[in-house]
This record gives structure tokens, sequence and C-alpha cells, in this order.
């Protein structure tokens, strides 16, 4: 068996090894060796670097059951086929390369440019699990096996969380429509946030005199004005399109990667290096706002100018008006 071989040769290597690893801490504790030094300088002073990571590679291998060699499932699995048991261990792997890409890109955040070959991989693994292949009932008991068979579900609560945090991140409006690559408008976008950073830079290091002295951002503001605008202006039109393409889905948001850059660009302009944008609609402003102050004053002015003056009328009294008719009465009948 060129397997027992090779066990067979690796354990006759490791034997005078570990041996010579107990000689050197017993000779520690009896103060053969000078008390100064410790277990890993005496072996650094007799091993050589490779060497010293063999010993440490088998010492733990050892120390974790006596199995050499690559990761693997546990042999005392009987109820798990070999395809199972196949299928197990790829979407293991799988599982294992996104949680170390999520966690490594979570500051700053770079989840979707970064993981989502990953996690297209994680979902083809689950794929394989859950959908029979062909007419074979062994695809059936592996969905069951692996998925179904105990309370906790683990291969189930793992695929759930990568599905929650692939949603609650938003990545799919940062990819094409078949996620398989990322869009023109992120790729433009991320061109450009790199862009306004580099300037920040370099800006920076021609403003920096003393230690002592208060930085002088003035340059950067100067400078990096025109790429933060365009910057900022591309992120605002990226926010409406998403908003009309999502228009049955409310409170929906850009990817965390753009979110995220564009927070740290916005932080950097406004808190760090106090830079501001002036308003380039100053004027109409300012004459909209003396136009509404001055409707009041334009409204009485209009309405005392139009406005009819009454003429005095003089109005004679009742009593006087009736002697005065019966007096032409009186007149006519003579």
């Amino acid at each position: 068996d060129p397997d027992g071989t090779v066990a067979r040769q690796r354990s006759s290597l490791l034997l005078p090894r570990l041996l010579l690893v107990a000689l050197l801490w017993s000779g520690l504790a009896l103060g053969t060796f000078s008390l100064g030094s410790s277990p890993h300088q005496v072996l650094h002073d007799l091993l050589s670097e490779q060497q010293l990571l063999e010993v440490e590679d088998l010492s733990l291998a050892l120390l974790q059951g006596g199995r050499l060699g690559p990761l693997s499932l546990p042999p005392d699995l009987p109820d798990l086929d070999p395809e199972c048991r196949e299928l197990l261990l790829d979407f293991a792997h799988s599982s294992s390369e996104l949680t170390g890409c999520l966690v490594r890109s979570a500051r700053p955040v770079r989840l979707c440019q970064t993981c989502y070959l990953l996690f297209q991989q994680v979902a083809n693994k689950m794929d394989n699990i859950t959908r029979a292949v062909g007419n074979s009932s062994e695809s059936h008991g592996c969905a069951r096996s692996l998925l179904m068979a105990d309370r906790m579900q683990i291969v189930v609560i793992l695929s759930e969380f990568f599905n929650s945090t692939w949603q609650k991140a938003n990545c799919a409006n940062c990819l094409t429509n078949k996620s398989e690559e990322l869009s023109n408008s992120t790729v433009y976008f991320l061109n450009l946030f790199n862009d306004t950073l580099t300037c920040f830079e370099n800006n920076l290091q021609g403003s920096t005199h003393s230690v002592l002295q208060l930085r002088n951002y003035s340059e950067v503001c100067e400078k990096c004005r025109e790429k933060y605008k365009t910057l900022s202006s591309l992120y605002s039109e990226m926010q409406k399109m998403n908003e009309l393409e999502n228009k049955a889905e409310s409170g929906t948001h850009l990817c965390i990667d753009v979110e995220d850059a564009m927070n740290i660009t916005r932080k950097l302009w406004s808190r760090t290096f106090n830079c501001s944008v002036p308003c380039s609609d100053t004027v109409p402003v300012i004459a909209v706002s003396v136009f509404i102050l001055f409707l009041p004053v334009v409204f009485y002015l209009s309405s005392f100018l139009h406005s009819e003056q009454k003429k005095r009328k003089l109005i004679l009294p009742k009593r006087l008006k009736s002697s005065t008719s019966f007096a032409n009465i009186q007149e006519n009948s003579n």
C-alpha cells in the first residue's frame, strides 16, 4: 500500500525528532542548558527552519489524534456514503473559504467585489447537495443525511447565514444580472473612488510641514475638489437609478461596498480635511428669498392703488323726504 509506506516513513522520521524535543525539554528541566535560553531558542539553534516547521506540524498532528495528511472527514461515519461524504467535504471547504473572505473584507467593506465568486461556489455546492442527480436515489439520501438528519441542521444554518449576509449587503446591485462579474457602474465608481483617495494622499504629503504645527489641508480641498464632486454626483445618479429600478421594494440600498466607500470619502472630506463644496445656485436662491420677503409689501401696495375711492353722498332724512312729498301732493290737488 503506497499510503501505508508513506505513513511508515513519516512515522520513522517523526520518532527521532520527537525524542530530540523530549531531550531538549528534559535538558532544560535538569539545567543542562542555560537558564536564559528558551525551548524555541534551543530548537532554532539545533534545527533548521524547515525541520522546525516539520516538527511542529507532526507534533500537532499527534495531538489531534495521530492523523497525518490534509484535512479530511472523520473516518467513523458508517451512515454516510462516499458520494455524500464528498459533497459534505466540498461544502466545508467552500464555506471555509467564503467565511475567511467575508471576515478579511469586513473593514473597509469589500464583500461584494472580493467574495462574489466564493459565494457562487458555496451556492453551487449547496445545490449539488439538494438537487437530485439523474434518477438515482443516492442524491435524495445525501440530502436527507446532510440536511435533515438532526435537529441542528448545520449545513442548512450555514447556507441561510451566507444568503442572508449577501442579501443584507445588497451585493446584487453591484453585479450584473447573472452575478458573473461587477457591473460597469460599480467598476467606474470604484475607480473614481481610488483616484480620489490617491489625490488626497498625494496632496497630504505636500501639505504637512511639521508635527507640531496644524496641518494645512487647503491643497487637498483645492486640488481634489473636482474629483470629489464627480464622485458625489455619480453616487447620487446611482441612487436614483436604483430607486427607479426597484420601485416595488421600499428602502432599497446600493451595495455595501459603494455605500461604505462614499461614507469614507465624505468623512475625510468634511471632518478630517474640513473642506466644503460651494453651492453653484447661490444667486437664484438669494433672488427667490428676496422676492418672497417683498411679496406682502407688493400685495398691500397693489391693493391700495387699485381700490376705488368712495365718494361722499348727501343722505336726506326720511322725515324730510316724506314731508316734501306730501307738499307736492297738495299742490297737485289745488
